[in-house]
């Protein structure tokens, strides 16, 4: 069965001391046999402060995402890019990023980019304050599931979570793995993050997979951690301890389709009652 392995990183401002802790787990889970390695939201950096988080940012032809290329030939594996500080084509004229998912070959090819569709502006009075939308554009589309030699992925970022729709969709159109590649704060993961990621596993019979930042990013932030995998019953097969490491998982997709078949809730669904979840542009899968 193929082998995953799922990141827990402390990402800081420094891209350089990120770049070399992400390099040694991409390292680690290839000589572990692990065809797919994912990697958490903000792999690139966590910025402290908006100008820096802007300041920091690249286009997907730079020099970062190039290196992570030649990690990838390097070590022959799939890497999940779970949320890449992405200067789009319209950096000139907006002045604002993407939160850009990004899946690369063992060739270093980019097969493909998700942006995040829902920005995380929240604030929970006396804990916690966010509003990504100040800096960043909300992506416009979301990706159809792509083919890796674990199965078949379907890509979103760590507020998409809270949105069952787009687990739905990414389901009808074929998806037996969920990626959630996240950066939680303490507040909200504590309280939410397991339950989440089992839920979804469950409604789309889906494996889940999220990688996590953890502990202290810089002095006004600090991240929940716990990455983990969940199967399609909702077993949670997988989950990083405290500080940075790894934890891996097989896939088995013939367990996800006996599951499947066993409680087909994809054909009980009743679109004549509330109509049918489905993306812009994706096709069923037959």
């Amino acid at each position: 069965k193929p082998l995953v392995a799922v990141g827990q990183v402390t990402s800081t401002p420094n891209k350089e001391l990120n770049f070399a802790a992400c390099a040694r787990l991409v390292r680690e889970a290839a000589r572990r046999g692990a065809c797919l390695v994912f990697l958490p939201e903000g792999f690139d950096y966590i910025g402290s402060d908006v100008a820096q988080t802007l300041s920091l940012a690249e286009g997907l032809d730079g020099d970062l995402m190039g290196r992570y290329a030649e990690l990838a030939k390097e070590c022959g594996v799939w890497l999940s890019l779970g949320g890449f500080h992405e200067r789009g084509q319209d950096w000139v004229t907006t002045q604002r990023i993407y939160n850009c998912h990004v899946l690369l070959d063992p060739a270093g090819n980019v097969v493909a980019t998700y942006r995040k569709t829902h920005l995380c502006d929240v604030e929970l009075e006396g804990r916690v304050t966010m509003k990504e939308s100040s800096f960043t554009n909300p992506g416009t589309e979301i990706v159809a599931p792509v083919g890796t030699p674990a199965g078949k992925l379907g890509l979103s970022i760590c507020y998409d979570l809270r949105f069952p729709e787009i687990s739905l969709a990414l389901r009808r159109a074929g998806a037996e793995i969920l990626t959630y590649p996240s950066a939680f704060t303490v507040p909200t993961g504590s309280a939410h993050w397991e339950v989440l990621l089992r839920a979804r596993a469950i409604e789309s019979q889906c494996y889940v997979v999220a990688a996590a930042q953890t502990g202290k990013n810089h002095e006004h932030r600090t991240s929940y951690g716990h990455a983990l995998v969940v199967d399609p019953w909702g077993a949670v097969v997988a989950q990083c301890r405290e500080g940075t490491g790894l934890c891996y998982a097989e896939i088995d997709l013939d367990y996800l389709h006996r599951i499947r078949q066993e409680i087909p809730v994809h054909g009980h669904r009743r679109p004549d009652l509330y109509g049918t979840v489905a993306a812009t542009g994706l096709v069923p899968a037959p």
